[in-house]
């Protein structure tokens, strides 16, 4: 069993709204792996990142993406670190997957530089967030076979697009 879709992407890109907005259209279910790491461990990610480290959170997030590429088989919605894993590179081959790109005004007007996003907090979120993209954008393209730009579309456009380029796979499945 796989994901009918799996949408990467960095923070602010709409990868859990767009993410449930398809699993609706296509009667499949959502999951949201930063959500799924949360209800394994009992804590919030900042929490894990504060407490016990970036380090283990990764270890936990690699665990927790490999699993879900096994088993779930609606739409997945990674956290926008995931792809950081080697391991989760390789684990995507084979897999539909979409990258959501957010430039980064966009980026930063959507996740307001939000604390609850561990990596954006701290002296300039702002010039945290431009070289996290930087650094991710290669890196979510190399795994994806298709990519979306969202910076000038709601989210119902932006499923619009993803249904576009993979819907006619998820229908053909049943």
């Amino acid at each position: 069993m796989a994901p009918a879709v799996v949408l990467v992407g960095p923070p602010g890109a709409g990868k859990s709204t767009v993410g449930r907005l398809l699993a609706d259209r296509w009667g499949v279910p959502f999951a949201d792996t930063d959500a799924l790491i949360e209800e394994r461990s009992g804590r919030v990610i900042a929490d894990i990142f504060t407490t016990d480290g970036e380090p283990v959170f990764r270890a936990l997030e690699q665990e927790t993406v490999a699993e879900a590429l096994t088993t779930h088989h609606g739409v997945l919605a990674l956290g926008g670190g995931a792809v950081l894993a080697e391991a989760t590179r390789e684990a995507l081959a084979g897999h539909a997957v979409v990258l959501l790109s957010v430039g980064l005004a966009a980026g930063v007007r959507r996740t307001g530089l939000s604390t609850a996003r561990p990596l954006l907090a701290g002296v300039n979120p702002r010039a945290t967030f431009a070289a996290l993209l930087a650094e991710r954008l290669p890196v979510y393209r190399s795994v994806a076979a298709q990519e979306v730009a969202t910076d000038s579309l709601d989210p119902e456009a932006v499923a619009e697009a993803v249904h576009a380029l993979v819907g006619a796979e998820v229908s053909s499945r049943g």
